[in-house]
């Protein structure tokens, strides 16, 4: 697997009407605003991120890949790997992107909507796509968070590995943006479903957070909030 040879911390840069931001428990208008993503993906890669997670905010809401300019870019200004997601809905979608130079790109709502995307996206740019799951109460929900599926993170985790995903990005969203700590069971069981890559997401307010997550088998770890708002420094959590 050429991704996460070393457990890694990833910071989130999240836009929304072409500025960082970051929302709690994903919910529109709780956002605080960071500024510029080219100056923010700057400064995490000078601070040592060999990673980026990319949201379009907007195009996740919305289904079009609204701040297209702000991530183009990020690519242009940054030599990082870059995972963006965030209203990506179609194979044509993906490989576009991925032709443009995004390493990853993130599934949520398209690929449980069709898994098959997965697939073909893989067929042609093996290694390229993250699914994420995104789970409140133990079931995984589409949608900007608003509309439950039944499955089952773990089983859900398992079905994308066998169409081709390359690694998973599970969002607890119970803890989402709220700096309440980290749930680790949930982590620990989507971990060991499968044997690709599994990205935690949500809550982690501590280095205490990130090693935990760590323990319970993640490749890595995505911070957003807490690295915003100065929690902890890129240099702590990289050797935490």
């Amino acid at each position: 697997m050429s991704h996460f040879p070393e457990f890694e911390v990833v910071p989130a840069v999240d836009v929304q009407d072409g500025e960082v931001v970051q929302l709690v428990q994903g919910e529109r208008g709780t956002e605080k605003t960071y500024g510029d993503p080219v100056a923010a993906a700057e400064q995490w890669v000078e601070r040592g991120a060999q990673t980026l997670h990319l949201v379009d905010l907007d195009g996740a809401f919305d289904g079009e890949r609204a701040n297209a300019p702000a991530v183009e870019s990020v690519l242009d200004a940054v030599d990082a790997d870059v995972q963006l997601g965030g209203g990506i809905r179609s194979v044509s979608d993906a490989t576009a992107l991925l032709e443009r130079g995004v390493d990853r790109v993130i599934l949520g709502t398209a690929a449980v909507e069709n898994p098959d995307v997965v697939a073909e996206i893989s067929e042609t740019h093996p290694d390229s796509v993250v699914v994420s799951l995104d789970a409140k109460d133990g079931e995984v929900v589409v949608s900007g968070w608003t509309e439950g599926t039944g499955l089952d993170p773990a089983e859900a985790a398992a079905r994308y590995e066998e169409l081709g995903a390359a690694a998973i990005l599970f969002t607890d969203v119970d803890v989402e943006g709220r700096l309440a700590g980290v749930q680790t069971d949930r982590v620990r069981e989507v971990v060991e479903a499968v044997e690709i890559p599994v990205v935690a997401s949500g809550g982690v307010a501590s280095l205490d957070d990130v090693r935990a997550l760590r323990d319970a088998g993640a490749a890595a770890v995505v911070v957003g909030t807490a690295l915003y708002e100065g929690e902890f420094t890129l240099a702590e959590a990289k050797s935490a």
